[in-house]
C-alpha cells in the first residue's frame, strides 16, 4: 500500500495530528452529550445551547481567510501552536459562564483557536510535508480522528457524571496546554523553504487557472455536505431519542457511528492513489440520501436505526475524506493552502447554521423535519459531484481512471 511507503518525518507529523485533532474535535462536541445539562445550568433553551457550536463555526469561518497569509508566511506549525494557546481560555470561560453572554463568548474564543488548529491547519501541514501525497496522508489522519465522537462522547458523559460539565471544561482546557501544545512545539518539524541558487526561495510556476465556476461548485459540494455531516453529528443523540430510543440506547448507537465512519475511511485509504476525492464522493454520497430515506420511513424500528447508523456512517465517513481532498484534484501545493482557507469560510458558516437549524426542526416537526432537509442537501451534493467529475483537469482525470 502506497501510504506505508513514506518517510519517518511524515509518520511523526501524522501521529501528532492524530492525537491533537482527536482531542480538538472531541472536546468541542460538548453540547452533543450534555446539551440538556448546559441548558438547565445556564437557563437556556436546547436550540440556544446548540447555537454555541454555531458561534464557534461562524468565528472559525470568519478567521479562516485572514489566516491564509499566516499559514503561507509562518507555516502550519506556528499557527497551530498559537491557536492551541488561544483555545484553552475558551473552556475556562465556559466554566465560569452563568448566563448566555459569557457562554457564547467562550465559543467565540474556541472558534478563534479552532480556525488555526482544526482540520484546515492539519491539512495544510500535511500538504507542506507530503505535497501531492497529501491525499493519502489526509486519509490516514481521518482514519484516526473519525473516532473523536466514539471516544469523547462517552468520555464527556463519564467526566460530567463525576465532575459536572463545568469540571469537564477545565479538564479539556488542561488537555490543550498539557498535551496538544507540547506535541506541536517539540514533535513537529519546522517548515523548510526550498531555496534557489542565490539562496532565495524558489518560486514555482503558476498552475493552470481554474474557472471560478468550478471553484464555486467545489465550494457548494463541500459546504452542503458539511451542513449535513456536522448537523447530524451534533443532533444525532437527540435525533435517535426522537425516534423512540432510550437515552442510554441512543448514546450507544451514536457512539457506534464513529467506528463505522473510520472503517469507511479505511476503505478509501486502501485505494491509495487509485481514485481521487471526486470518485470517493460520488460513491459515498449516494449512501446518504438512502440512509435518510430509510430512517424517515421506518417509524423508529430498531433494525432501521441500526441500518441507518451503518449506511450513514459508511457514507459520511468516506465523504469526509472526499470533502478534504476534492480541492487536491484542482489545486497544486502552492495554491492548496489559499484554496482551503477560502473554502473554510462558507464551510464553517454552513456548519454553524446546521446544528441550531436541525435541532429547531427536530423540536418543532420531529425527526422527519431534520431528515427531510438533509435528504435534499445530500441529493444536491451528488448532482454537483457529477458536474465536477466532468471538469477534472486532464492529469487528475487520468489518475482517476
Amino acid at each position: 500500500m502506497r501510504f506505508l511507503k513514506t518517510d519517518g518525518r511524515l509518520i511523526g507529523v501524522l501521529l501528532v495530528l492524530a492525537i491533537t485533532q482527536l482531542i480538538g474535535w472531541g472536546t468541542i462536541g460538548l453540547p452533543a452529550v450534555v446539551g440538556r445539562e448546559l441548558a438547565d445550568g445556564l437557563g437556556m433553551s436546547l436550540p440556544a445551547v446548540f447555537a454555541g457550536s454555531s458561534v464557534l463555526y461562524v468565528t472559525m469561518g470568519l478567521c479562516a481567510p485572514w489566516l491564509a497569509k499566516a499559514f503561507a508566511r509562518h507555516g502550519a506549525r506556528k499557527v497551530m501552536m498559537v491557536g492551541t494557546v488561544v483555545s484553552a481560555p475558551g473552556y475556562i470561560v465556559l466554566f465560569f459562564a452563568r448566563e448566555p453572554m459569557l457562554y457564547f463568548a467562550g465559543w467565540v474564543i474556541l472558534g478563534m483557536g479552532g480556525s488555526a488548529t482544526l482540520s484546515t491547519g492539519a491539512y495544510i501541514m500535511l500538504n507542506e510535508v507530503a505535497g501531492r501525497g497529501a491525499k493519502n496522508a489526509i486519509g490516514g489522519l481521518m482514519l484516526v480522528t473519525g473516532l473523536s465522537s466514539s471516544i469523547f462522547w462517552p468520555t464527556t458523559s463519564f467526566l460530567s457524571g463525576h465532575v459536572g460539565w463545568r469540571g469537564t471544561c477545565l479538564v479539556y482546557a488542561a488537555m490543550m496546554l498539557l498535551i496538544n501544545l507540547p506535541l506541536y512545539a517539540f514533535l513537529v518539524p519546522r517548515r523548510k523553504f526550498a531555496t534557489g541558487e542565490g539562496g532565495g526561495p524558489v518560486k514555482a510556476a503558476p498552475p493552470p487557472a481554474i474557472p471560478r465556476s468550478t471553484f464555486g461548485l467545489v465550494v457548494c459540494v463541500i459546504t452542503m455536505n458539511a451542513f449535513v455531516n456536522f448537523g447530524i453529528s451534533a443532533i444525532l443523540i437527540e435525533l435517535l431519542r426522537a425516534e423512540g430510543l432510550a437515552p442510554a440506547q441512543a448514546l450507544a448507537f451514536g457512539s457506534m457511528l464513529g467506528v463505522i465512519q473510520v472503517s469507511a475511511r479505511g476503505l478509501d485509504l486502501l485505494g491509495g492513489g487509485r481514485w481521487d476525492g471526486i470518485t470517493t464522493g460520488l460513491v459515498a454520497g449516494t449512501a446518504l440520501p438512502v440512509a435518510m430515506l430509510l430512517l424517515m420511513t421506518s417509524e423508529g424500528a430498531t433494525w432501521a436505526v441500526a441500518a441507518f447508523i451503518l449506511i450513514y456512517g459508511a457514507g459520511s465517513g468516506a465523504m469526509a475524506v472526499a470533502r478534504a481532498t476534492i480541492p487536491l484534484v484542482f489545486y497544486d501545493q502552492a495554491e492548496f493552502a489559499k484554496a482551503m482557507s477560502m473554502i473554510a469560510l462558507p464551510l464553517n458558516l454552513a456548519s454553524a447554521i446546521s446544528p441550531p437549524l436541525l435541532v429547531g426542526l427536530l423540536t418543532q416537526f420531529g425527526s422527519r423535519g431534520a431528515l427531510g432537509l438533509t435528504f435534499v442537501f445530500s441529493c444536491a451534493t451528488v448532482l454537483i459531484l457529477v458536474l465536477l467529475g466532468r471538469r477534472r483537469p486532464q492529469v487528475a482525470a487520468a489518475a482517476a481512471t
